[in-house]
């Protein structure tokens, strides 16, 4: 079932940085339990995204999978980096909410492509992935949008 170690370190870190995300998501934000269990995601994540750089056994080169490790790498730096500067950043939890929670969808949508491989031949593959990827987008657009009224403190007026 396995092709490689680093297809198994990868596809456990996932699955743990699944869970990490969804505790994360569902309970109380900025706690002690929210940063612990938000640093262990970010930890997963980093090792989920450097080993998809070793792994080729969709395309057998540098692909799309790869090019999408690069925008989760983005989303999970984008929502770590306000947090780390955050006495320099005013609006630090907006940057923070939205980049990572946008990582978390992208790692689900990820799932869904990844569970695709598995079971579907390649000429059904990549329109599965399409309709399952947009499909995930959706739905983590409209969740973030919801639950961003009652998580964020109100926003400040933008100086003009």
């Amino acid at each position: 079932m396995f092709h490689s170690t680093i297809g198994l370190i990868h596809l456990l870190s996932a699955l743990l940085a699944m869970a990490a995300g969804a505790v994360v998501l569902l309970n109380r934000k900025g706690g002690l339990l929210h940063k612990r269990i938000g640093y262990l995601y970010t930890l997963l994540m980093l090792v989920v995204n450097a080993t998809a750089f070793f792994i080729f056994r969709v395309t057998g080169n540098f692909g799309a999978f790869h090019w999408l490790a690069l925008v989760s790498l983005t989303a999970l730096l984008g929502g770590m980096g306000p947090v780390l500067a955050r006495k320099r950043i005013s609006s630090w939890i907006y940057w923070h909410y939205y980049f990572m929670s946008w990582s978390v969808v992208g790692l689900y949508a990820a799932f869904w492509a990844e569970t695709l491989t598995r079971l579907l031949p390649m000429s059904r593959f990549w329109p599965a992935v399409v309709v399952a990827t947009a499909a995930t987008m959706l739905v983590g657009s409209f969740l973030i949008r919801r639950n961003a009224a009652h998580l964020l403190p109100a926003r400040p007026a933008e100086s003009a």
